[in-house]
């Protein structure tokens, strides 16, 4: 893919994630959202605390549940983003494009897919409350297509890692980010990076993770009384 049409995309999730997030905030719904989200997170932890144990994998699993989902506000990332996509369209690789507009694909179907649920459930639900609004408000299709966005942006992180020099570049970008008040999107950019680049095999922690999540899937359709059981 182009540099032209991932922006274009780029753009196009950014814009639709933020509007989201704004509507959300600012609506009934934001404390329902709030404890899906809280209930995920933790779900999350719990399915993956292994890999959240080992010193090997420990800052790829933060990553993936503070970073590219989790309870943090993301409004000042998404506005540095915004700010710089044509600067970053001129002066980063397509792989690193690539990896950001997944990352912001992936936020923008799972802040969908939360509203949704939310609107189901309210602030208080239990996992039976959980496994009935899962099933209802997406399609089985889309509910893979989510995990196959999980494992798009982790293939990007694994091949943006085996790219010569871009440690030095990651490293060479934090005082021009902060400088700029950049910091909330360098601080994105470089978890990531250096996450990945810490472990021996980022192949393989990223098929454990995707296998697990589609193992769940499968359970939660299933009608599985255990259904986080991997």
């Amino acid at each position: 893919m182009d540099k032209q049409t991932i922006v274009a995309n780029l753009r196009r999730d950014l814009h639709n994630v933020m509007e989201m997030r704004n509507q959300v905030t600012h609506s009934p719904l934001a404390g329902a959202r709030l404890a899906l989200r809280e209930f995920q997170s933790a779900r999350l932890a719990a399915t993956h605390a292994d890999l959240l144990a080992q010193p090997q994998t420990a800052a790829a699993a933060r990553f993936f549940l503070d970073d590219l989902y989790g309870i943090n506000d993301f409004t000042r990332r998404d506005a540095d983003l915004e700010r710089v996509v044509p600067m970053m369209e001129r002066v980063l690789p397509a792989v690193a494009l690539k990896y950001i507009a997944e990352a912001i694909e992936l936020d923008c179907q799972s802040e969908a897919f939360d509203c949704a649920m939310a609107a189901l459930l309210g602030a208080r639900f239990g996992l039976e409350d959980y496994a009935r609004a899962y099933l209802r408000v997406k399609t089985r299709a889309e509910r893979e297509a989510q995990i196959g966005h999980i494992e798009s942006v982790g293939r990007s992180l694994c091949e943006l890692v085996h790219m010569p020099l871009m440690a030095a570049s990651m490293k060479a970008m934090a005082l021009p980010a902060k400088l700029a008040r950049l910091s909330e999107l360098h601080h994105f950019l470089e978890a990531g990076f250096s996450a990945f680049r810490q472990m021996k095999n980022p192949e393989e922690f990223v098929t454990t993770i995707v296998q697990r999540e589609r193992t769940i899937l499968e359970n939660l359709y299933a009608g599985k009384a255990q259904p986080f059981c991997y």
